[in-house]
């Protein structure tokens, strides 16, 4: 039993105009100018870091785009793909680089919720 493409191609279209509001992504700049506050750093169901933002009727989940953060003046850490925080040597770190990075977020920043938009992957609906 072969399908034809015209078949295909109609059920496809036929299913996306069906299925219920596809998800699509925010940035945290256009929530914020929306008035949705943000939470402090959380972790969603998956595991990963990042941020809610509400407003009351909707909440976004935003990603968590940060792989290494200041702690202290002589510690980092550094959040691994699952979710993991790996403690580093700052002046060993600084050192391989060749000098400090002014662009590192403080982690107590990110665990209050101050976040700046290159910290951010993106935000999502949550249900």
């Amino acid at each position: 039993m072969t399908i034809s493409f015209k078949r295909l191609l109609a059920a496809t279209l036929i299913g996306f105009t069906l299925m219920p509001g596809l998800a699509h992504a925010e940035s945290l700049a256009q929530l914020e100018k929306q008035g949705y506050k943000v939470s402090k750093l959380t972790k969603n169901k998956a595991g990963l870091h990042g941020w809610v933002a509400s407003n009351g009727d909707k909440r976004f989940f935003c990603r968590m785009n940060v792989s290494i953060a200041v702690v202290s003046k002589k510690e980092l850490v550094s959040i691994t793909s699952a979710g993991n925080l790996v403690k580093l040597n700052r002046a060993t770190f600084e050192a391989t680089l060749g000098g400090p990075d002014p662009s590192l977020p403080l982690w107590s920043d990110l665990q209050a919720g101050r976040v700046k938009a290159p910290h951010v992957k993106g935000c999502t609906p949550l249900r």
